[in-house]
C-alpha cells in the first residue's frame, strides 16, 4: 500500500519569521518591471519599483523616460509564507537571494532608496566595495588605477606606484570610478 506522510502544522518548524512582513526582491524578465509592479498591485501586494528620469536621444528628438533604478528587480513586502502570491505574477522569475532563503532588504535600505528617488538624486551606479581594483574615468586623474579604500560621499583610491614601491591616496567622486577586473598592461 502506498501511503504518503503529510506532516501536521505542529510538526513543521515554522517560526514567527514566516508570518512577519519583510521586504524581498523579485528578479523579473528584462523590461518587464512595470508590468510586474502592476501585477503585484492588482494582487494587493505592497511593492516598490524605484525609477529615475533619463533623457534619451532618439533619431528625431530627445525623450525623457522613467527607467527602473535597478533593472530586472522589483521590491515586494510580504510574509515569507505568502511568497507564492508574488512568485506567480507573470514575468517574475524568482526571489533574489541564496538557494536556502531569499535576501531580506532592511527597512533602512528601503528608506534610502525612497529618499534618493524622491529627492531626484538617484541614478544607477556600479556596486563598489572597499578593496576592489578601480580606475578613475573622468577628470585630470582619468586612467589612474588603484584600490578602493573606502566609500562615502567621495571615494578614496589608493594608487600604487610599483616602480618606486610607494603609494598615495586621492579623493574622487563616486561617479568617476569604475571597477576593473584585471590591471591594464
Amino acid at each position: 500500500m502506498n501511503q504518503q506522510f503529510v506532516p501536521a502544522i505542529s510538526d513543521l518548524n515554522i517560526t514567527s519569521d514566516f508570518f512577519q512582513s519583510r521586504w524581498y526582491v523579485l528578479f523579473v524578465r528584462t523590461n518587464q518591471e512595470k508590468r510586474v509592479a502592476q501585477g503585484l498591485g492588482e494582487r494587493g501586494l505592497e511593492h516598490l519599483l524605484p525609477c529615475y528620469s533619463s533623457l534619451r536621444q532618439w533619431k528625431d528628438r530627445k525623450v525623457r523616460l522613467e527607467m527602473p533604478l535597478f533593472p530586472g528587480y522589483v521590491f515586494v513586502r510580504l510574509p515569507f509564507i505568502e511568497r507564492l502570491r508574488a512568485l506567480t505574477v507573470p514575468q517574475v522569475i524568482s526571489m533574489v537571494g541564496k538557494k536556502e532563503s531569499p535576501a531580506v532588504v532592511s527597512s533602512e535600505e528601503m528608506d534610502w532608496i525612497r529618499n534618493g528617488v524622491a529627492a531626484g538624486k538617484a541614478e544607477p551606479h556600479e556596486y563598489l566595495q572597499a578593496g576592489q581594483r578601480v580606475m578613475i574615468t573622468e577628470g585630470v586623474m582619468r586612467g589612474m588605477q588603484g584600490i578602493l579604500l573606502q566609500k562615502r560621499n567621495t571615494m578614496r583610491v589608493v594608487v600604487s606606484l610599483d616602480s618606486i614601491a610607494r603609494a598615495f591616496v586621492v579623493e574622487v567622486e563616486a561617479a568617476k570610478v569604475k571597477v576593473i577586473t584585471r590591471p591594464a598592461a
